[in-house]
């Protein structure tokens, strides 16, 4: 038998390889075969805005473009300010709430640090 790792989400013993990753059957988590360092890098993922300034979580920003929304008519327009940001992962970096629209997601390169 082979010894391989627990889980590190639900430190489950009955993991398996999957080719070059490692599967947990109880909570569906897969990650690499190889160690721990492709996870580290991805959580120290700098996010930064138009201008190439740090973004972190509770900023605030302000939209350098006007922004349509999909399925609605509404913009969001040139100098919105958005406060109180959270980074997120995907392909919008910024989840947030804007006065007026409600909440959305945004791409880092349509804002700069306010």
């Amino acid at each position: 038998m082979s010894a391989l790792p627990n889980c590190p989400q639900c430190q489950s013993a009955f993991t398996y390889e999957d080719g070059s990753m490692l599967v947990c059957p109880e909570c569906g988590h897969e990650w690499s075969a190889q160690g721990s360092e492709p996870a580290a890098a991805e959580e120290v993922r700098i996010i930064r805005d138009a201008v190439g300034k740090e973004l972190k979580d509770g900023d605030t920003v302000t939209v350098i473009k006007d922004l349509k929304i999909k399925g609605s008519s509404l913009v969001v327009k040139v100098g919105t300010k958005v406060r109180n940001i959270r980074l997120a992962d995907g392909d919008h970096d910024i989840d947030c709430k804007i006065d007026g629209i409600g909440a959305m997601g945004l791409k880092s390169e349509f804002v700069k640090k306010a």
